[in-house]
């Protein structure tokens, strides 16, 4: 492509050193430039690319977009207002508006996104339809899939991932959307037909500096979208119904507990765990492409607890509005498990040993709610500290295992800073260490602290014995806790079903390597 046609699409300040010339492609990490590419700066929270473009153009690099020129550098310079934006911009355009010719869905929420993108997914592909999907656990496309870096990838990776799923010819891709990418413009070029906001809690705060910056950062998925498009939004969640004024796009309301919504449950049944219920549509839905009928009809979840009843109600109303049959909906929910470390019991004999990313304290409560209802002698919980999420989240993380504790009879935490099995921004800081045992001393619950996961998940399953509960416990901090759970059963237990032990393990992303 020639550079002054791609820089059409981007407001040039002004241009520095211009000459035509052809380029191979964009980068925003000198690190991985290729020849002929284009470099752009990126002013980020801890480094500003600006300092790297030097090493860029001596990678390759033939031309830059820069908030500031750069002295000594001869290679062309078009000065922009905003890199970040600039770079979402020029990668839609370099790579010919791949969400364009998608059906794009964003589904955005402090909890239970990764689960309703899988269980989306999974209702689509049921369809026959050749699915894309983009979030926390994982990048699929077509049948290829590869672990996720970050809940929603540089808006340069986004779109180049968005343009592999065209050429493999997919026609409906899921993404997570996640409340920095929205900050940081990395979804700002992508063309959502539809999108939905399912809850909000405190999450992150740290990071946006306040709640209300939080709630802006997430609720602009669904105020910025146009009115060509469908928004769903949950009324029994007062952030998310708000916005049912605040956006140009078709809304399509749903509730469990608020019966005025467009789609309704009735006859809700959880007495198992595993929820039954019927779903209603009072009346007929009519978007700009598609009619959903009034209509009740009765679904079956394999996936246990209350927060699934929410996940799947937002599924379903996707589903719909691709015209999936409502036989596929109903097969596709009954049929599908969960979600990799989203309370996913991983052993099962003796004893149980169950993995959940404990992401915040939503999530905690659902989790710690849940074990609550369950059998068991004993439980042994241990907690890989959440790093690079500040001090309020770990404080509210920490205190809410606090008020669970006495309920489930514990008196220790086994916890770890991973040190070994996290990347560089997941780190535990010291402060967010001091606020975890802060109060944790507050509650009177001892903790025993490793800097390594093996050593803390061999002490959690240490004296185990039948009827008792290993909760592994955490977010990026535990991702290989399963597989290092079970290869330390294998040793313990010489003549165990190897097949069975690593079953769980089989399809796994995440810490499986």
């Amino acid at each position: 492509m020639e550079i002054t046609k791609l820089m059409e699409y981007v407001n040039v300040i002004e241009v520095k050193n211009a000459k035509q010339i052809d380029i191979t492609g964009l980068a925003y990490n000198s690190r991985k430039m290729e020849q002929g590419q284009v470099f752009v700066c990126v002013k980020g929270f801890k480094v500003d690319g600006h300092q790297f473009a030097g090493q860029a153009v001596e990678n390759g690099a033939v031309a830059l977009v820069v908030e500031d020129f750069i002295e000594d550098l001869e290679v062309p310079q078009y000065k922009v207002e905003n890199g970040r934006i600039a770079l979402a911009t020029l990668a839609d355009a370099f790579y010919d508006h791949p969400t364009r010719k998608l059906k794009t869905i964003g589904i955005t929420a402090t909890n239970g996104k990764t689960s309703t993108s899988f269980m989306t997914n999974a209702i689509l592909e049921n369809h026959g339809l050749k699915t894309g999907l983009m979030g926390t656990v994982v990048v699929k496309i077509g049948d290829y899939a590869e672990p996720s870096e970050l809940t929603t990838p540089e808006s340069l990776d986004l779109q180049r991932f968005y343009a592999q799923m065209v050429d493999e010819d997919v026609t409906h891709a899921t993404m997570e959307v996640s409340s920095s990418a929205l900050e940081l413009n990395r979804v700002g070029c992508v063309d959502f037909d539809i999108v939905t906001l399912n809850n909000i809690s405190r999450e992150h705060i740290d990071l946006h500096s306040s709640f209300e910056n939080y709630f802006e950062h997430k609720s602009s998925l669904i105020r910025n979208a146009g009115e060509d498009k469908v928004a769903i939004l949950n009324l029994d969640d007062s952030y998310s119904a708000s916005l049912v004024e605040q956006t140009k796009a078709k809304v399509i309301t749903y509730g469990v507990e608020e019966q005025s919504a467009d789609v309704t449950c009735k006859n809700l049944d959880l007495s198992t765990g595993r929820a039954k219920f019927t779903v209603v549509i009072s009346k007929d839905i009519v978007t700009k492409d598609i009619v959903i009928p009034k209509q009740q009809f009765q679904i079956e979840l394999s996936t246990p607890g209350f927060h699934s009843v929410y996940n799947s109600m937002v599924s379903i109303v996707i589903g719909l509005l691709c015209e999936v049959p409502v036989t596929t909906i109903q097969k596709s929910l009954r049929e599908f498990v969960g979600v990799e470390r989203r309370f996913e019991i991983i052993f099962e004999e003796d004893f149980k040993i169950i993995d959940d990313h404990f992401a915040n304290s939503g999530n905690i409560d659902i989790t710690l709610g849940t074990l609550e209802k369950m059998d068991f002698n004993r439980i042994s919980l241990v907690y890989a500290i959440r790093g690079d999420r500040g001090v309020t989240v770990n404080r509210e993380n920490a205190e809410t295992i606090a008020k669970w504790a006495p309920r489930l009879g514990i008196h220790e935490v086994i916890a770890t800073l991973s040190r070994s099995h996290v990347t560089q921004k997941d780190v535990v800081s010291d402060s967010e260490l001091a606020v975890f045992e802060e109060v944790m001393e507050e509650a009177g619950i001892s903790v025993r602290l490793y800097e390594e996961l093996p050593s803390a998940i061999e002490q959690g399953l240490h004296d185990v014995e039948e009827g008792d509960l290993v909760l592994l416990a955490g977010c990026q901090g535990m991702d290989y806790g399963a597989k290092i759970a079970l290869e330390r059963l294998e040793t313990i237990r010489p003549n165990v079903d190897k097949k069975k032990l690593f079953q769980a393990l089989e399809k796994r992303v995440a810490g499986n390597s």
